[in-house]
């Protein structure tokens, strides 16, 4: 072939590939959501700001259930938002997609996710299934994502019980904010983000344009990146440092979503008003594990909303507050005084590490390891509100073997009470048991 074949063959894929992508988009803004595959899939996710998936089943009765309703909702974003590359909904036959379905961990249909300039948001689409809900999502995640103050008093007013990031740029068309605004457009589940322009913000912007963080309970700015705030990714790495804490709330709003990272929990059940023991958590945590943040899920819990996984535990509201782990197999109380021993050297470590060596469940089918440390109490069945200490025998005859009754119990510690919040099977046809 000559060089000219060549080039014109060359010509001729470009052009063919280009008229397949504007079929595609042209189809997408028409109306129906656009079915994805191995020759599409990256071309679409990375040429639309958002992308809305569906990944279904055919022989899933509630993926039929969806499909008309999650194309009448890509219908009424298409007729809303006609600007190229702005949004579209897709879907993916699983069956048929094997390897997108497994590139993005699917084990349950129809799973609902959102991509937002290629990259899939953590946190999948839980609400209402109805054309309306989901186009009211959509229209929520195509808002900017930062919040642009025409005063620095605005920012006085700031809710103090969320994480904010705070930028003062010279201009809204600069490198610098557009780089923050794509950071922005990632983390805006986890905190939200402000900025000031021009001579609204000179007064902050006296070596330049920067970015802070204002924690929790206060007015101030805690630190201020240092990186060049043109840098996507270090500007990312630090805000989302900022933005996602160790220790989050769990609520039965996000119990779900919690309980799908597959992550055991270590969680701290407090009264409402116990604000002092929340900060010991989150500080010891910080100080002993800040390696597991990968390992282990860290929580705080309303125990008076969280009374059922305490009565599984044995124990109630006048207990708190309580520490135990959910290792999605069994619970594990903390073996110490939580107020008393929180703050010692080491013990939160080692209750951890006693997790993840297979200690804390050994000891609860086969008694305490010899020369050990005091272990997790050993709670018996759900509802017998007995609670049985760990190393101690029957005070009548102490060289006596446990009795079948006793036994029973050593072997059967408390189940797993968040498992239960996985996903529901009245809206989604589960593949894995485990889950």
């Amino acid at each position: 072939m000559s060089s000219l074949e060549t080039r014109r063959g060359w010509s001729f894929q470009s052009i063919s590939g280009l008229l397949v992508l504007c079929c595609l988009l042209k189809y997408s803004s028409a109306g129906d959501a656009v079915s994805l595959n191995n020759d599409n899939v990256n071309t679409i996710l990375t040429r639309n700001d958002v992308v809305f998936v569906n990944f279904y089943a055919d022989w899933c009765r509630f993926s039929q259930i969806l499909s008309p309703v999650f194309d009448e909702a890509s219908r009424k974003i298409s007729e809303e938002f006609t600007q190229p590359g702005k949004v579209m909904f897709a879907k993916v036959d699983c069956d048929r997609e094997v390897n997108i379905a497994s590139q993005y961990r699917i084990s349950k249909y129809p799973t609902l996710k959102l991509f937002r300039n290629g990259q899939m948001v953590k946190k999948e689409y839980r609400g209402q299934r109805s054309a309306n809900s989901l186009a009211d999502f959509i229209r929520e995640e195509l808002k900017d994502p930062v919040v642009e103050h025409n005063s620095l008093d605005e920012l006085d007013e700031l809710d103090t019980k969320k994480r904010h990031v705070i930028g003062f740029f010279e201009s809204k068309e600069s490198e610098n904010y557009k780089t923050f605004a794509r950071v922005a457009s990632f983390l805006r589940d986890d905190c939200p983000f402000h900025a000031a322009f021009g001579p609204v913000s000179a007064s902050e912007r006296t070596g330049g344009d920067n970015v802070g963080f204002r924690p929790p309970n206060t007015h101030r700015q805690d630190v201020v990146f240092m990186g060049p705030l043109n840098n996507f990714d270090q500007l990312f790495a630090w805000s989302y440092d900022k933005c996602v804490p160790m220790v989050r709330e769990i609520t039965f709003e996000n119990a779900e979503e919690l309980t799908e990272e597959g992550l055991p929990f270590l969680i701290l059940f407090h009264g409402p008003d116990d604000n002092d023991i929340v900060e010991v958590y989150n500080r010891e945590v910080a100080k002993q594990l800040l390696t597991e943040k990968s390992n282990v899920n860290f929580l705080v819990a309303d125990g008076t909303k969280f009374t059922h996984p305490l009565h599984h535990l044995g124990k109630s509201v006048s207990d708190l507050p309580v520490l135990a782990i959910d290792s999605f197999r069994h619970m594990y109380v903390f073996p110490h005084n939580v107020k008393e021993d929180l703050e010692k050297p080491g013990v939160l470590k080692q209750f951890i590490e006693d997790l993840h060596s297979g200690k804390l469940h050994r000891e609860f089918h086969h008694g305490p390891d010899p020369s050990t440390q005091p272990t997790p109490q050993k709670i018996g069945q759900e509802g017998d509100g007995q609670e049985q200490q760990p190393g101690h025998l029957p005070k009548d005859g102490a060289n006596q073997p446990p009795s079948p009754q006793e036994q029973q119990k050593l072997t059967q510690p408390p189940e797993s009470t968040f498992k239960k919040l996985a996903p529901s099977r009245n809206r989604y046809t589960i593949l894995r048991d485990e889950l």
